[in-house]
């Protein structure tokens, strides 16, 4: 049987067959699909970090890093750069790769460290209550356990 869908495989993404863009929809259909959430560990040039007090997260835990899910066509840079400016206003530049992480339902977690390059705090009030800097070692009550050991130097 394997050897009839290996030769099936070549034949439709091979010399004289219907090419490889047949053969990427099926893998499209049979795999599964992912949401993939983006966090920025945004710090300042004090080393203090941005932390944002969500509207829609639960009220015992709204603190937590900026980010939000990747769109098509994105990078996941491009999605810490984009989620920080429209939930603040502010630019970063995206440095490591700090986190990648799958495994929970049909989501991927992504984070980055990323440093501020500028802009003025300007909050989205759809989705953020509050942002402020913070030192890593002195950070509000609600902050999400997961981001804490983000902030720490750890991977989610």
């Amino acid at each position: 049987m394997n050897d009839l869908v290996a030769r099936l495989w070549r034949s439709i993404g091979g010399i004289g067959g219907i090419g490889g863009s047949v053969q990427w929809r099926l893998m499209w259909l049979s795999q599964a699909k992912f949401m993939v959430g983006v966090t920025g560990i945004v710090r300042d040039g004090d080393g203090r970090v941005l932390l944002l007090r969500h509207r829609l997260w639960p009220e015992d835990r709204q603190w937590g890093l900026p980010g939000g899910y990747a769109v098509r066509g994105e990078t996941f840079r491009e999605t810490v750069v984009r989620e920080v400016r429209e939930e603040t206003g502010l630019e970063v530049r995206v440095g490591e790769l700090v986190q990648l992480n799958s495994g929970y339902r049909l989501r991927v977690e992504v984070a980055y460290e990323a440093g501020l390059a500028g802009g003025t705090m300007r909050i989205d009030p759809k989705e953020i209550l509050e942002a402020r800097w913070f030192s890593p070692d002195d950070l509000p009550e609600g902050t999400l356990r997961a981001h804490r050991h983000l902030i720490s130097g750890g991977a989610g």
